[in-house]
């Protein structure tokens, strides 16, 4: 579960903003996780609580946001939305896509206190 790790590293960071913040303590997270990343929801916001606990980050409310993953088709040059990898192009078939985004984790936004 790379889960924990993620909410580990996740951990650090919150500690080091709050910080510079010179503030007490984290009360809002706000994370985007993509469609196709590789990362589930559910197993973040377990792994979450448990990574702050003792720290800044301990009680703070997380909001997680999954934007769905967007791919380049090479075969009709239109830009799709795609709900996971592997699927093919929901205007032409092909199944030549890059993605271009919904593969990230992002920690879009930090409250504090």
């Amino acid at each position: 579960m790379h889960e924990t790790s993620l909410a580990m590293s996740l951990a650090e960071i919150i500690t080091e903003e709050v910080a510079k913040a010179r503030a007490a303590r984290a009360t809002k997270v706000i994370l985007e996780i993509g469609a196709l990343s590789h990362v589930d929801p559910h197993a973040m916001r377990f792994a979450f609580d448990a990574a702050m606990l003792g720290g800044p980050g301990e009680g703070a409310d997380l909001e997680i946001l999954t934007p769905a993953g967007e791919a380049y088709c090479m075969d009709c040059s239109a830009v799709v939305e795609i709900a996971r990898r592997g699927d093919v192009c929901p205007t032409c078939g092909g199944s030549k896509l890059l993605v271009k985004s919904g593969d990230e984790m992002k920690l879009k936004a930090l409250e504090v206190v």
